[in-house]
């Protein structure tokens, strides 16, 4: 058994393997940047190592910077998360070559299933059906529009080395190619450190479903559930379900099958999920993440199986606990999984709402599991993700797992930042939801958001009463220590929450804020200006996109909310701008 586990990722994901490895006796040691200094899983590891720098490109995609981490730790295993480096080859056999255990799938599996490319082609030997596209990479948007003129309009261009809807577009129409694929390498770039893209057709109304499965390293492999993870905007999910409701008979075993089928046909072992188009009763091979998904935990509640704690088994050599009738047997009821995001929902935008959560509240009772990566005090950095963690509920149908969601989302409270609740429910509370009439597509196409989220977050309060007794940090040789001091009242040597910052204004409907009146176009969160889309003296419309904005590593459209000539344009591509900055100026 490992003795000492590095989490290469920071939030949510890396509190979640910290708390199994706890409970197994294994040691933990983290890695932050900058930014994470106080950060909660910094502070709930045994060990912690600074990175440096503030982006992710800076620190947790640095590889030098986390190899030496693992050297000055002494770590034996290296769990990457989610997201960073999770499904990276390279990263995976530097690990290796140290000795080091990495708890994840082989590299070979890696480079074949984790490319969505190869990945095609190991369903096809494993049976399982594909969705036409490209069985390689595309360089040029005239492969794309020659792809789409073949197999018809919309198709999707999609990062190769990523997932989560990030390096995702779709693309109408072929003049709206070369656009769509600049921004789908930049966006990969950014958050997966590769910018190769493939195409493939764009179904009209899917369901999107997976099979989370494990794979031991004694060739065994069992497929544990399925999940409905359809609810989505922007292509990232906000709901998912397990098991997968719905389906007719057989399916989700036809499924799961094809699951194992394909990570048998490349040596696939540790956990991993098979995703799945289903439209018309039929269902098509869409990618394999070769990692652990974020909406692992509904698996869990209704299977009582720790999947953190059997990719560590696995990644020691043992043997998978349980046979495949053994995991089908074990399941009960349903499960639900909130992605609670860092967003302003408001008109359907889902805006990145970055900035100090000043207070958080999380629901509790029956059935109810809450994981987390921030506190009240944090932050949310615009340089990362912005899951502020995931609400899983139980029930013993369906219907019960709504009902119970429905209450723990209306006790749950976030100050300071805007975030998805409010769609949440009104997704949940909708009866296309609960009679599964809903599609990949349906929260952006059919769902009516113009009325929530347009609130501002509740404004900081005070910091609370300082204490005598004080704790905080020192690093010593790049490694963290915890501190605890007795220092006079009022003296400022704390690392407890952070004085409150103004709360960033709220973005409207169109994407901008305060532009019908002055005709200034603003930003609602700071980020990075990756394309000026007007010039001065152009005519503009209300509601067309200005700017692009970059902000936790997806794209953002910033509009005009007033029709008019542009008289100014203040920024250019690179620029750096904050909340409420005027990027256009519209007479």
């Amino acid at each position: 058994m490992l003795k000492k586990i590095l989490i290469a990722n920071r939030g949510e994901i890396a509190v979640r393997v910290i708390r199994t490895a706890r409970e197994m006796g294994i040691a933990t040691v983290a890695v932050y940047s900058e930014l994470d200094r106080n950060a909660l899983h910094v502070r709930l590891a045994d060990e912690a190592y600074a990175l440096g720098g503030q982006t992710a490109a800076e620190s947790y995609l640095n590889t030098e910077a986390i190899l030496d981490a693992i050297r000055k730790s002494g770590a034996d295993g290296v769990h990457p998360g989610y997201g960073f480096f999770s499904e990276n080859a390279d990263f995976a056999r530097a690990i290796t070559e140290m000795g080091v255990a990495f708890i994840g799938p082989p590299p070979e599996a890696i480079v074949e299933m984790g490319d969505k490319v190869s990945s095609r082609k190991a369903a096809l030997r494993g049976g399982a059906p594909i969705v036409p596209g490209t069985t390689e990479f595309v360089t040029t948007a005239k492969e794309i529009q020659d792809f789409g003129n073949e197999f018809g309009w919309p198709v999707a261009i999609k990062a190769a080395f990523g997932g989560g809807g990030r390096g995702m577009k779709v693309v109408q129409s072929a003049d709206q190619v070369q656009e769509a694929m600049d921004s789908a390498q930049r966006e990969s770039k950014a958050f997966f450190g590769r910018d190769e893209i493939y195409v493939e057709r764009y179904l009209t109304w899917p369901r999107h479903i997976e099979v989370q499965l494990v794979g031991d390293k004694h060739g065994n492999v069992v497929w544990v559930s399925t999940r409905d993870c359809s609810a989505q905007r922007r292509h990232q999910k906000l709901i998912e379900e397990a098991p997968a409701p719905g389906l007719p008979d057989g399916m989700e075993e036809a499924m799961g099958a094809a699951a194992v089928k394909a990570a048998k046909a490349v040596g696939y072992y540790n956990a991993g999920t098979v995703e799945f188009i289903y439209q018309d009763d039929d269902f098509f091979f869409l990618e394999m993440n070769t990692r652990l998904q974020v909406e692992h935990p509904v698996t869990e509640v209704i299977t009582g199986i720790d999947l953190v704690e059997w990719q560590i088994r696995v990644a020691s050599g043992e043997k998978l606990p349980m046979t495949q009738e053994e995991v089908l047997t074990a399941r009960r009821g349903h499960a639900i999984e909130i992605r609670i995001n860092a967003e302003n929902p408001a008109g359907g935008k889902f805006l990145p709402s970055p900035g100090l959560i000043t207070k958080l509240v999380t629901p509790d009772g029956f059935g109810v599991r809450f994981d987390g990566g921030y506190e009240s005090g944090d932050t949310i950095s615009q340089y990362y993700d912005n899951l502020v963690g995931k609400l899983i509920v139980w029930g013993k149908d369906r219907p019960t797992a709504i009902a119970r969601t429905i209450r723990a989302l209306n006790e749950m409270v976030v100050e300071g930042v805007h975030t998805t609740i409010p769609a949440d429910i009104a997704i949940l509370e909708h009866p296309d939801f609960a009679a599964m009439k809903h599609s990949t597509k349906w929260v952006e196409e059919v769902l009516d958001l113009s009325n929530v989220g347009t609130s501002a977050p509740i404004p900081a309060g005070e910091a609370a009463e300082e204490l005598i007794e004080r704790k905080t940090t020192v690093e010593v040789n790049g490694k963290r220590f915890n501190v605890k001091m007795w220092v006079p009242e009022g003296q400022a040597v704390s690392a407890g929450p952070a004085k409150a910052k103004k709360p960033a204004r709220a973005a409207s409907a169109g994407g901008a804020v305060g532009g019908t009146g002055s005709g200034d176009v603003v930003v609602p969160m700071q980020g990075t200006i990756v394309k000026v889309l007007v010039e001065v003296g152009q005519e503009v419309e209300v509601g067309q996109s200005v700017v692009v904005l970059e902000a936790m590593k997806m794209e953002n459209q910033i509009q005009a909310e007033k029709s008019g000539k542009v008289k100014e344009v203040k920024v250019k591509a690179g620029d750096t701008v904050g909340s409420g900055d005027v990027v256009v100026v519209i007479e």
